[in-house]
């Protein structure tokens, strides 16, 4: 499955919408899993 690669704009429109979300009072782990973005693990 290949990588899945962002531009800049999509980057800073994700973590806005992340920080709203956090302004509205969910973790930082739940404004990630709204924003489909995953955690990463390190092995």
């Amino acid at each position: 499955m290949p990588k899945k690669r962002f531009s800049a704009e999509q980057i800073v429109t994700l973590l806005r919408q992340i920080e709203v979300s956090m302004a509205q009072g969910k973790s930082a782990p739940e404004a990630c899993r709204t924003a489909e973005i995953s955690q990463q693990t390190k092995g």
